[in-house]
């Protein structure tokens, strides 16, 4: 006798880690604080630094907290898919990503799920009207200005931070997005997931976050992140006008029979 599909679960939170020991437990506290009846899957890359085991360590104290371990760190990306694929075949109907290292403040959870209601993808918002950074040094908040303006032009998305990591989804979104043939890292996955949500149609919105610097371990981002988002997001952005003058012409030839 099969057992049948499984039991559904309302609400995912899914952290990639990767060297973040000192920030893991305060992260995990406040996001059980603030949504009590959410689920949080820690998805580790090996860390060397024992954020895997501190994790192991946390679920086994709390019924709510679960791990995913992968054998080395294979990108941002390729985790959160992996998170999601792990959520998805457990019946969970929504979804919460968010950085492990304190930028993404776990008191603003709600305010995404407030806004999913009526949408199917809410993003964290630095750039729309309350949104704002906090501790970010002057370069940073250029290259993310700069670099969120380019993916508006080159892509022709409403967004106004398509880099942005602190995300909901609905179930149904993540089933549509195809993710199995996403293969950007970084920063550039997150333009991904938007302008694939955008291109299919589902409703996309922004809510203000106000991000901030994390206090300890070293940050992620580095050149090859910054190369990787600038000629993926060229290239989808040139193919995207190309798509448009291909069906202005085939207009055109209809209208002309």
């Amino acid at each position: 006798m099969s057992e049948g599909p499984p039991p559904q679960r309302d609400l995912l939170v899914v952290v990639p880690t990767y060297n973040e020991h000192d920030n893991l437990v305060d992260l995990v506290e406040r996001i059980r604080a603030t949504v009590p009846g959410a689920d949080i899957l820690v998805v580790d890359d090996a860390s060397p630094d024992g954020t895997g085991k501190l994790a192991d360590s946390l679920a086994r104290s709390d019924r709510h907290v679960h791990v995913l371990h992968r054998l080395g760190k294979q990108g941002l990306g390729v985790a959160y898919v992996d998170g999601y694929g792990w959520g998805m075949e457990r019946a969970y109907q929504r979804f919460v990503q968010m950085d492990a290292d304190g930028s993404h403040r776990p008191e603003q959870i709600p305010a995404l799920l407030e806004r999913l209601a009526d949408a199917d993808l809410v993003i964290g918002s630095r750039w729309v009207p309350g949104g704002g950074i906090v501790n970010w040094p002057h370069h940073r908040e250029w290259l993310s200005r700069g670099g969120n303006a380019y993916t508006r032009w080159m892509l022709g998305i409403p967004i106004r931070d398509a880099t942005g990591g602190f995300r909901a989804f609905r179930r149904q979104t993540l089933d549509g997005l195809t993710l199995g043939s996403v293969a950007s890292q970084g920063y550039c996955f997150q333009v991904d997931l938007a302008r694939r949500a955008v291109r299919a149609g589902f409703r996309v919105a922004e809510v203000p976050i106000s991000f901030v610097e994390r206090r300890y371990g070293d940050s992620k981002m580095s050149g090859g992140i910054v190369v990787e988002a600038l000629w993926r997001v060229t290239a989808w952005g040139v193919m995207h006008r190309l798509r448009g003058i291909r069906d202005v012409l085939w207009r055109k030839r209809r209208v002309d029979g």
